[in-house]
């Protein structure tokens, strides 16, 4: 690498990182943010005449590790919190390659692999199409293996200035990650053409793809109307320190919190009382929870509430006589069991229903393909761990309270999965109910950058969404993606706005991710085109 590339390699990894969130006004840069690559890996490859693809990896890879490193730091924040010891070291520093090392490798495979196949073919706009299939099918590939870590995700940087995306109900995010690879694209080809005519008709293109889609977003904006079917809900924020939240304090006075704060802004006609991710901390036996102190007391608090449903994060846990599941653990005392990251929704009667965390943190809450390191499990038992984590459940879920509203439960980063949300939708949630705990990351961009994709999420659906988070930010966002209200963090708080349901579907909710299904369709026979090129037509 020379310092020309070295330059322009860290330029587009500033430039990036001025895009990400929560930098909102500077996200349209995510349109040009690549070109400096670009530039820097045409340079390597008409420069170069040995170690071409070794010096395009390593320029390439140069921008993805800097700017995922400094878009997404506070992550070591989390995988500090929960980690401890000597193995608890060792789960972190393996923890840790998954959202900078890995998922900067991936995106830097699909640079090499857009290297590699343009070397056999002379039209550039096949090539270009190969770079799109392989950057997304990648970005694919990182939500949907067991090392997922979708956060990056392209589409994801607008997720702050939603006015400009409101044709994400059509496409999901990929379609924000088509947009934004597609500009750059034609951009540095207009960079290439400078000296020529050829300039003003790919600029004028440019300005097109950008204008198009950004006129009809805020066209949508300004008319769109939500029906007026409204619920009161309360979304609370005890703001537990999460060090202090298994230890100094206990589950009761946990509770007396988050039932005085509910209490303090709940009205008669209150539907729904939104609490965060485990704010019910003690191990709870879902075959007798209704004999369970926590749950008695969460719902003698709810009988003052005639029409009241309680939606909280709760840990939990279900026995069994044989190995019935992939993550069951032996109990010391007979038998397996599992512990679930979950949410129960309590009402008035005596239906209880409980919705298990599915989007588990690799290494931290899931050990990644537990079929495969299964092996390992006596081992890791007997170090106080298991290679199986948390327990899951395969499918999204549907809360329907006894007036038959639907509520999507999603906790935690669960929130970055567009189609995992869209699979509740479709099985007929009205709203989405976000429970989180981003008290782990600190008062960094973390929580900021979290709060923002619940935007996408409205967007996608068009749904309101309550999001109820321990430390903040707590907040309700409309079917447009707007904030109509939001806490401070670090702050004892309890909201309540009165929101609209929805029960249509959007386009998006009913073909889900088809974007990157096609481009993995599209990134597989390019492959195999590479293979073909390089075995048997030399």
């Amino acid at each position: 690498m020379t310092k020309k590339t070295t330059f322009l390699a860290l330029l587009s990894a500033l430039l990036m990182w001025l895009a990400w969130p929560p930098h909102t006004w500077l996200a349209p840069l995510l349109f040009i943010g690549l070109v400096p690559l670009f530039i820097a890996l045409k340079q390597v490859i008409t420069t170069s005449d040995k170690k071409t693809g070794k010096k395009v990896f390593l320029t390439a890879g140069l921008t993805f590790l800097v700017w995922n490193t400094a878009s997404i730091y506070w992550v070591f924040n989390s995988i500090n919190a929960v980690n401890s010891g000597f193995t608890g070291a060792i789960i972190s520093l393996l923890v840790s390659l998954i959202p900078y090392g890995l998922g900067a490798f991936l995106m830097t495979s699909a640079l090499w692999l857009y290297y590699r196949f343009s070397t056999y073919t002379n039209n550039k706009i096949i090539a270009y199409v190969a770079l799109i299939a392989f950057y997304i099918s990648l970005e694919y590939l990182h939500q949907t293996w067991d090392l997922a870590f979708p956060w990056m995700t392209l589409g994801n940087g607008f997720a702050g200035l939603h006015q400009a995306i409101q044709w994400y109900e059509f496409t999901g995010v990929y379609g924000g990650s088509l947009w934004i690879l597609l500009s750059n694209i034609i951009a540095f080809e207009a960079y290439l053409q400078l000296k020529t005519q050829k300039k003003y008709l790919l600029t004028g293109i440019w300005v097109l793809l950008l204008a198009l889609p950004i006129g009809y977003s805020i066209y949508r904006y300004q008319n769109y109307i939500e029906k007026n079917v409204p619920v009161n809900v309360v979304a609370v924020q005890p703001n537990i320190d999460p060090y202090e939240k298994y230890g100094s304090t206990s589950a009761y006075e946990q509770l007396r919190v988050l039932t005085h704060l509910s209490d303090s802004v709940g009205q008669t006609n209150t539907e729904y009382f939104i609490w965060p991710e485990t704010a019910i901390p003690n191990y709870a036996d879902e075959e007798r929870i209704r004999s369970n102190n926590d749950f008695i007391a969460a719902q003698q608090f709810l009988s003052k509430y005639k029409n009241g449903t309680l939606i909280t994060g709760i840990e939990s846990v279900r026995y069994y006589n044989d190995k019935r599941t992939l993550s069951a653990k032996v109990n010391p005392n007979g038998g397996y069991y599992d512990n679930y990251n979950a949410a129960v929704q309590i009402e008035n009667s005596a239906n209880v229903a409980f919705y298990h965390k599915s989007k588990l943190v690799p290494g931290v809450e899931k050990m990644p393909f537990p079929k495969v390191f299964s092996f390992l499990g006596p081992v890791f038992e007997k170090l106080g761990g298991s290679v199986s984590g948390w327990g899951w459940q395969d499918e999204p879920g549907v809360f329907y309270a006894y007036s038959g509203i639907g509520a999507a439960p999603v906790i935690c980063y669960e929130s970055i999965w567009g189609d995992w949300v869209a699979g509740s939708v479709k099985q007929g949630a009205q709203f989405i109910a976000i429970i989180t705990n981003d008290g782990w990351w600190g008062n960094t961009s973390g929580k900021d950058q979290h709060f923002l994709y619940a935007k996408l999420r409205s967007i996608e659906t068009r749904r309101y969404v309550v999001r109820s988070a321990n430390t903040g930010i707590s907040g309700f966002l409309n079917q447009r993606g707007d904030v109509v209200q939001q806490s401070k963090w670090w702050t004892r708080t309890a909201l309540k706005a009165d929101i609209n349901l929805n029960d249509e579907l959007t386009f998006y909710v009913r073909n889900g991710d088809y974007i990157a299904k096609i481009s993995v369709a599209l990134a597989l026979l390019a492959a195999v085109f590479l293979l073909l090129k390089k075995w048997f037509l030399k």
